[in-house]
């Protein structure tokens, strides 16, 4: 809880070093109370074996690992902050403080015991994005992006809600214990309003983590918003509501797995294909990424239909590989885009010979997304698809291995530019700043030392 109530407090005091025209401070001290946070996290490791007050959070080492994990690259999106931001606007202050409350938000949803803490981690985290995404008022594409995403939105948290009601409704508690308790001593006499509550709450946790069908809003909403807030929706946004997910499915709803896996299939096949052929489509890197993150949420969607023993391991490395290889091919547009001013492939053109670290990190960011063995990503995916093996999900694994092979085809093309086109302008070198390269080098190092050694994370959850 500590980590919480810091990140609470310190949105409030950026806020206030805004408010004084204190620029200055704003990142050091962002930084500082993110590092206070992580203390607390990493202090209550192998300490919260029961839900706290009144049952409302639950700080066990799961909810404590995805944790860690979001306030850690939530942590390497801010150090690109400070040129990106100053680029952009005048009034920084108001994107730190959007962050940490989202950030905040993302905490409570990892640490939920109770569906009303779970509604209001959702909505802490969500509201705070809705600001963000339409931040540049004179933008019409950050404009459209903002409304489509609190449209689409206020959607999810309605059924969101609608699911709740009915859960209660047939159990009458939202202690997420009480509702598993109700499922283990009513296992033949289930209410049908629980089978309806458990499929409104699955549509809105999909709207959520954006997979196929509702999944609509994602391409565009990623592509209007600015460029580092859509890193930040893509990689801590989607962890932690996968952990979400993942809590409410493995631990409440498995008794009735047989009625939710097969609707699960068919929504993972759809979110395969419908995310790696329209990626294979765009000429946009940034609008590529965007549609490459559905596909993703296909792939950890694995996880919730092979419960297992491994399951949770399974879906938070995939979510560090996702993570760190999202945020240095993120960094590396941002770079691209500010020296060429374009966001298309052609822009990477020649970047192989006029700035060797800067492609080299971006390659192996997309060798992870890939899937590519000695990548982060090709430890996450062995470990999914290997779940998906022991439960026998083989047609599933096929159509999984088909769509990596269309992923590893359109992740190469941006590969292919860097290192087989001339530049369009020349020998011309992308200028890059310390905090870019702080950042480009640990997710480089990080995927490859996941990728070799994955005992070093494994072994660790």
């Amino acid at each position: 809880m500590g980590a919480i109530i810091t990140l609470s407090l310190l949105g409030i005091l950026v806020l206030y070093l805004g408010l004084y025209k204190a620029k200055s401070l704003l990142l050091p001290v962002t930084l500082l109370g993110l590092v206070a946070a992580l203390g607390f996290e990493i202090a209550s490791w192998n300490k919260g074996e029961n839900p706290i007050y009144n049952g409302m959070v639950l700080f066990d080492n799961f909810a404590l690992a995805f944790s860690i994990l979001c306030i850690v690259i939530t942590g390497l999106i801010l150090l690109l902050s400070k040129e990106y931001f100053r680029a952009i606007s005048n009034n920084v202050a108001e994107y730190y403080c959007l962050i940490l409350f989202s950030l905040t938000g993302a905490l409570m949803v990892c640490s939920y015991h109770n569906f009303a803490m779970l509604f209001i981690g959702i909505e802490v985290m969500s509201v705070a994005l809705y600001i963000l995404v339409g931040i540049r008022k004179t933008d019409f594409a950050s404009n459209e992006a903002a409304l489509k995403y609190f449209l689409m939105g206020a959607f999810s948290t309605g059924f969101l809600l609608f699911g709740i009601t009915l859960l209660y409704g047939a159990t009458g508690t939202f202690d997420i214990t009480g509702v598993k308790n109700y499922l283990i001593s009513n296992p033949a006499a289930v209410s049908p309003l629980f089978y309806g509550g458990i499929l409104l709450l699955l549509v809105g946790l999909l709207f959520k983590v954006g997979a196929a069908p509702f999944h609509f809003w994602t391409p565009d909403v990623y592509d209007g918003a600015p460029i580092l807030i859509t890193t930040y929706m893509s990689t801590v946004v989607k962890v932690a509501s996968f952990a979400g997910f993942m809590k409410l499915f493995s631990y409440v709803f498995s008794p009735l797995q047989d009625f939710w896996t097969p609707i699960l299939l068919i929504i993972i096949v759809i979110t395969l294909f419908i995310g790696n052929i329209t990626a294979l489509l765009q000429t946009s890197f940034k609008r590529m990424l965007a549609y490459s993150s559905i596909s993703h949420a296909g792939y950890m969607l694995f996880a919730i239909i092979a419960l297992g023993a491994n399951a949770d391991s399974s879906i938070l490395t995939y979510g560090l590989a996702y993570s760190l290889a999202s945020v240095a091919a993120f960094a590396g547009l941002i770079l691209v885009k500010r020296s060429n001013g374009s966001d298309q492939f052609v822009a990477f053109d020649g970047l192989g010979k006029s700035n060797p670290l800067l492609a080299l990190v971006i390659t192996v960011a997309m060798l992870s997304l890939a899937g590519i063995p000695l990548t982060a990503g090709f430890i996450g995916k062995f470990m999914l698809f290997r779940g998906a093996m022991a439960d026998y999900h083989i047609i599933l694994l096929v159509l999984a291995v088909v769509n990596a092979a269309i992923g590893i085809y359109y992740y190469l093309r941006v590969v292919v530019h860097m290192y087989f086109y001339p530049s369009i302008k020349g020998d011309d070198t992308v200028a890059v700043p310390t905090s870019f390269n702080i950042v480009l080098v640990v997710t480089l190092l990080l995927t490859i030392l996941i990728g070799v050694y994955p005992d070093c994370i494994i072994s660790l959850l």
